[in-house]
């Protein structure tokens, strides 16, 4: 995990966007899949045509079809396993990909969901903590919701890539 995806805390975020991540990882893991739910259901279509050109569902095949083929149950623990970064194999797929592609996963699996993708609860309410980081995202402008979005995703799956450590962590300038 990169030092980023250990504080959540990434040096090109508003302060604004900062706050919406740091409430987000407060939440339980079904909270956070359940928030990631509402938020796309309420942006729609904006997220994906955010980066037409970054997104390309083709390398996700085992997240965009194989996926589909599991259980409602079995779907709902792959979920989990990658918002709790469990080393998984399908939380390896997803931690493999871009920002921009876990951004269509999740895009993907949201447009699905109650028909090939394990739906919400019928009786599901959400908590208090969920409706204020959605009152929060609403608060971003897109481009910040875009960047949030980003982020969480980003911090979501398992991988043994490390980022490289920036200037700032290192005290040193790069060198050729």
């Amino acid at each position: 995990m990169s030092p980023t995806q250990e504080t959540g805390r990434s040096a090109t975020r508003s302060e604004g966007t900062n706050k919406v991540v740091q409430a987000f990882d407060a939440l339980g893991t079904d909270e956070k899949l359940a928030l990631l739910y509402y938020a796309y259901e309420k942006m729609g279509d904006s997220i994906t045509p955010a980066a037409p050109t970054a997104a390309n569902p083709e390398i996700a095949p085992r997240l965009l079809g194989e996926f589909y083929e599991l259980s409602d149950d079995e779907q709902l623990a792959v979920m989990r396993e990658i918002v709790n970064r469990q080393d998984t194999e399908l939380s390896r797929a997803y931690g493999a990909l871009t920002e921009n592609n876990q951004l269509v996963v999740w895009y993907a699996w949201a447009r699905a969901m109650g028909d090939t993708v394990v739906d919400m609860p019928q009786d599901y309410q959400a908590t208090q903590a969920i409706n204020n980081v959605l009152s929060q995202i609403e608060g971003l402008d897109f481009e910040g919701q875009i960047s949030m979005l980003r982020e969480i995703a980003g911090n979501m799956g398992y991988s043994e890539v490390k980022s490289i450590p920036t200037q700032a962590e290192t005290g040193k300038t790069p060198s050729l």
